[in-house]
Order: structure tokens, then C-alpha cells, then sequence
């Protein structure tokens, strides 16, 4: 049974309706009711099929306003790379007790996992757990970096990079700033997804790339938004 809040901000949305994305991020600041800072997440249900590889969505992107949050930034490093990665300031190197810490007991508390390519062959091995996490280091998300690179890709995961990927059912959730944010910066990062989604569309993909648009905070209702609006965010 929905609470009395989560029910009053229901009846405040207009169900046959799909917001422009201007009115649907100033809506959702109004319904916004929790006594913490929501994550606001846009919603996106695409026109792929997810069992072909031809139709994979999977990408980074740097949001111009951050998220809004401490990122804790995990390197996966050793020797000159690992003193590099320590003095940009990055919350963990990982030794070998995190390692293990990591394969054993399934730990994963940090927002972002960066390695080096030699370092590739022994992260594979926690596969299971970071594959399942999506923290993965991969190359085609800006991951796996030359040691020399490290403080940028520190630097740009704090700032707000994301890496971004469709499920099974060819959805793909995406958080874009906290509700506390001004709508201006929140409209900004949607833009810069919607901006990454469509410059890197899968090359398998049929007629119009996103079929459902719907903005979202922890714990609102979903807002519709429309699809034609959302694309003219984007200068491609």
C-alpha cells in the first residue's frame, strides 16, 4: 500500500500527459517530499534488442554539474602507477588485502574502480563481483587508463563521470544530480546524457533509438516525459 506522501505526489501528475523535460524536472522538485537529498534518475526504455551485441548500450559521461555527492574512487594499480594514483588523492589503491577482500567477502565500497592495463589480467578475476556491481574496469567506458592518465580519470569520476549501460530488457537508469539541485543543472546533465545516448547509438539499432522517457527521485513517482522534447535537448 502506497504512503499517504508517495500518494499525494501521485495525484499531482497528470498520468495521460508526457512533461516537456522543463516541466517535468520543476514538477518532480514540487512533489519531492523526502527528509534527504534524492538522487533524481531519468528512466529510458530503448528501441534495441539487448541479445545482440550490435545493439549494446554501453558508455561514460561526464555530467557538467557533478552528482552531487562524494565519489570514492577505487585504482586498481601497482608500483610507479599506484604512487601516481596515491598522490592525485585517490581514495583506495588496491593492495592485495583489498583484493581479496574484494574476491572473498564480495566488498565494493566505492562509486568507481579504475586499473591500469597490466593490472587487467588479475582484475578479470573479480569479474564476478564488479560485473555484477558495474564497476568494471573496461576500456570502452574510460576505465582501464596509462598510469600517466590516472589523475585525469580520478579527477573526471569526481567531477561526475558516469558510466552508463542497458539491462536485460533493454533499459538503461541513469542518476543525473540530487533534488536539491537548481533545475537549470539538472536539465544540463540530462542534456549531456540524452547528448552521449544518442552521439553513441549502437550501430544495430532501428528507427528512433528511445521508446519511454521517465524522470524519476528515490522515492517519487515516475514523470513521462516527452520523447520529441527530450530529443531537442540535443545538437547532434
Amino acid at each position: 500500500m502506497a504512503n499517504k506522501n508517495y500518494t499525494a505526489a501521485l495525484s499531482k501528475i497528470d498520468r495521460d500527459t508526457n512533461y516537456t523535460p522543463e516541466e517535468a524536472v520543476k514538477l518532480l522538485k514540487e512533489i519531492a517530499t523526502a527528509k534527504f537529498d534524492e538522487t533524481v534518475e531519468l528512466h529510458l526504455r530503448l528501441n534495441i534488442d539487448p541479445r545482440h551485441a550490435d545493439q549494446q548500450v554501453r558508455n561514460t559521461v561526464l555530467l557538467p554539474n557533478g552528482l552531487g555527492k562524494k565519489v570514492r574512487v577505487l585504482v586498481f594499480a601497482e608500483g610507479e602507477d599506484a604512487r601516481v594514483a596515491e598522490n592525485a588523492g585517490v581514495d583506495y589503491v588496491a593492495d592485495e588485502d583489498i583484493f581479496n577482500k574484494i574476491a572473498n567477502d564480495g566488498w565494493t565500497e566505492f562509486d568507481v574502480a579504475l586499473a591500469t592495463p597490466n593490472m587487467m589480467r588479475n582484475v578479470g578475476r573479480l569479474g564476478r563481483v564488479l560485473g555484477r556491481k558495474g564497476l568494471m574496469p573496461t576500456p570502452k567506458a574510460g576505465t582501464v587508463v596509462q598510469g600517466e592518465d590516472l589523475p585525469r580519470a580520478i579527477e573526471e569520476a569526481r567531477a561526475g563521470r558516469i558510466e552508463y549501460r542497458n539491462d536485460k530488457t533493454g533499459n538503461v537508469h541513469i542518476p543525473i544530480g540530487k533534488i536539491s539541485f537548481d533545475e537549470e543543472k539538472l536539465i544540463g546533465n540530462m542534456a549531456a546524457v540524452l547528448d552521449s545516448l544518442i552521439r553513441n547509438r549502437p550501430t544495430g539499432a532501428k528507427g528512433r533509438l528511445i521508446r519511454r522517457a521517465v524522470l524519476a527521485s528515490t522515492m517519487s513517482p515516475g514523470i513521462r516525459m516527452d520523447i520529441s522534447a527530450a530529443e531537442a535537448m540535443v545538437a547532434v
